[in-house]
């Protein structure tokens, strides 16, 4: 399984952003992904919200293990705040 956490064509979500239902879909079979039973083979897994359609996923803190290596890299906003949680979760 391939997960997108970023693409050009997705939407940017923001802070004022109220969005509230989400699921991924896969693009490989075209249809929602629920822990692969949407077909047979490679998935290329994409978050999608309800009102936005594809979107690009806020950054996990794990991320910052590569943050140059995703392609395309990870916007200003997603490293900030990803940067933020990271400091967020060893402060605690």
């Amino acid at each position: 399984m391939t997960q997108i956490v970023r693409d050009p064509g997705f939407y940017e979500p923001n802070d004022e952003d109220d969005c509230s239902t989400f699921g991924y879909f896969c693009q490989t079979h075209d249809r929602h992904y629920r822990h692969e039973t949407c077909g047979e083979g490679r998935h290329l897994i994409a978050l999608h919200c309800q009102e936005h359609g594809p979107e690009n996923m806020w950054p996990q803190p794990l991320m910052l293990v590569f943050p140059e290596g995703f392609d395309p890299p990870l916007s200003g906003t997603q490293l900030a705040w990803v940067l933020a949680e990271d400091e967020a979760v060893q402060d605690r």
